[in-house]
């Protein structure tokens, strides 16, 4: 499967929201702290990683 700018999106919503939705239905953590803090960092985090992992392919693809 060819990723393109909606599929990549799509699917980074989707492991962003299960990782969420996980961390909401486990009483580890009040639903507040999950939302303000852990949430915003794994974006962060994943748009960071997107960002690396799309560099390296490029360097992959022409050396």
């Amino acid at each position: 499967m060819e990723f393109d700018l909606p599929k990549t999106a799509i699917v980074f919503l989707v492991v962003i929201g299960l990782g969420v939705g996980g961390l909401i239905a486990a009483p580890m953590m009040t639903t507040g702290t999950v939302l303000t803090m852990v949430a915003p960092s794994m974006i962060v985090f994943g748009l960071l990683m997107l960002a690396i992992g799309v560099k390296h392919g490029e360097y992959r693809a022409l050396h």
